[in-house]
């Protein structure tokens, strides 16, 4: 019996250090991970922005669905009218 207790605990020492081990080299290999994210991070420029011109054609039928959209709502008793007049002035003003 003996034999085998010590068998036992041989094999529980053997295994927390391999897990102790193993741990700490993951730990160490995300650091490295995340170090060299940030350096390629930091190397990049930033990217432009996007245009933000609109051709007249969209931004007319942009307001046109808004205002669908907004009768609608005014039509099922969402807004009430002063809240209809102040969003559609809002919208055409835009």
């Amino acid at each position: 019996m003996p034999g085998l207790l010590r068998g036992v605990a041989r094999t529980a020492v053997i295994a927390g250090t391999a897990t102790s081990v193993s741990n700490r080299v993951s730990r160490r290999q995300a650091g490295r991970w995340a170090q060299q994210d940030a350096e390629q991070a930091q190397a990049r420029p930033a990217a432009a922005p996007p245009p933000t011109s609109v051709a007249p054609e969209d931004e007319m039928s942009n307001k046109i669905a808004q205002l669908k959209d907004l009768g609608d709502l005014k039509s099922q008793g969402v807004l009430s009218e002063s809240e209809f007049e102040a969003q559609k002035a809002r919208i055409l003003n835009s």
